[in-house]
């Protein structure tokens, strides 16, 4: 997969979750063909961690499922905690959403006066949130969400919905980090929400579970999880009542909450506070997910 151009430039609007992707549909199948990182020592791509990375293209995702997207993800239960939390966390300061989408997030806040910016490798994803009313001005950089540079700071980054998994390697996971901690204002936070991986889940490294369920559609996960590497192969199984079927796959690299924190410190960021969710629940050994507030090192 290609990369986007280095350090985004500026368009207007937004776009969506940046993942490696492989998507089709029922009756088609289609693979993105894409470029390859450079090949390690033993002949498997690397991400720079001695993961293997295969082709990543961080616009892949977005591209595939763009004109799909809200229909396959409408059915998220807590966007309203999710924008409620992140609007108190930005204050009166300006927000960035690294992966903005279709503007799940960005537009709901918006609404409540907050001044929103985006992070979107996917043109397609920026077009789509062009069209909603409103989308047209929230300023977007197309970008990979682990290296853009905007001529502004804010007072809260996020980065929603699992989606620092759909980078590479864990290099690029701690740049990252980095690049949130340099965008942020004194006082600013980073906020992260991943899943939680647990190998019991798993039957010979294989799983079927349900995401999301809504009167007319449901969305199954079918995973391989390889836990040396930490590597997780998904296919997203998307079934509605209108009778269809869609299917995309991705690759993810899992890294668990206290990865994170190691990975925000060398970063410039530590850990402030971290939930179970975003209506503010303790986390704890039960959690299926965190949502990991990250603050600048005094």
């Amino acid at each position: 997969m290609c990369e986007p151009p280095h350090r985004g430039t500026l368009t207007l609007v937004a776009a969506g979750h940046e993942t490696e992707d492989r998507s089709f549909s029922t009756g088609s199948a289609a693979r993105n063909s894409h470029e390859s990182p450079e090949p390690a020592p033993d002949g498997r791509a690397s991400g720079g961690d001695g993961a293997s990375t295969s082709a990543y293209d961080p616009a892949a995702y977005g591209e595939a499922v763009a004109g799909d997207y809200d229909a396959l993800y409408g059915a998220i239960p807590d966007t309203d905690d999710a924008v409620a939390l992140l609007a108190e966390l930005a204050r009166d300061g300006p927000l960035l959403e690294l992966g903005v989408g279709t503007g799940r997030l960005a537009l709901p806040l918006v609404a409540r006066g907050i001044d929103v910016h985006g992070v979107e490798a996917s043109a397609a994803m920026i077009a789509e949130l062009a069209r909603k009313p409103g989308g047209e001005h929230i300023p977007v950089v197309q970008s990979s969400f682990d290296d853009y540079r905007i001529d502004q700071s804010f007072t809260c980054v996020v980065l929603a919905l699992h989606t620092i998994y759909g980078l590479p390697s864990h290099d690029r996971q701690v740049r990252c980090f980095a690049t949130a901690a340099e965008h942020l204002r004194p006082g600013g936070v980073f906020v992260v929400e991943g899943n939680l991986v647990d190998p019991a889940d798993f039957r010979n490294g294989r799983a079927v579970m349900p995401r999301f369920r809504s009167a007319e559609r449901v969305e199954l996960q079918v995973m391989e999880y390889d836990v040396v590497s930490q590597r997780m192969e998904v296919t997203n199984v998307h079934l509605s009542s209108e009778g269809g079927v869609r299917l995309n796959s991705f690759t993810n690299q899992y890294s668990s909450p206290r990865e994170m924190d190691l990975m925000a410190r060398l970063g410039g960021l530590r850990l402030r506070k971290r939930f179970g969710g975003w209506s503010l629940e303790p986390f704890t050994a039960a959690s299926a997910k965190h949502v990991s507030v990250y603050e600048l090192e005094r």
